[in-house]
């Protein structure tokens, strides 16, 4: 391997990891609100939503709601193990074995 290219490979690395840990150890030597450390718990939540919600209702570009929208009726079944066991791998393959079913039908 080329010289130049173990440069780059680190200059990426070094690049890709800063905006992760400066935040993280900024934040570390603060005391903060109670008003902002709540907020920042609700970012995981709200990134997901902002991620999975237009695959759930716009899978092919078009807002869906009926029957034919095989990703939407998979996720009930996730939400609701989610919601009783908060367990992700379980959560996980319950929607995989419901795409599997639904997809066959």
């Amino acid at each position: 391997m080329r010289s130049d290219m173990i440069y780059i490979i680190i200059g990426m690395s070094i690049v890709t990891q800063l905006p992760r840990l400066l935040p993280l150890v900024v934040l570390s030597r603060l005391n903060l609100p109670p008003l902002v450390i709540r907020w920042l718990k609700q970012i995981p939540i709200a990134v997901l939503s902002a991620l999975l919600f237009p695959s759930l209702f716009m899978p092919n570009g078009n807002l869906s709601f009926s029957l034919d929208n095989t990703t939407l009726i998979a996720a009930l079944p996730c939400i609701l193990v989610a919601f009783k066991t908060k367990n992700l791998l379980l959560t996980i393959l319950t929607g995989i074995i419901a795409s599997a079913l639904l997809q066959l039908l």
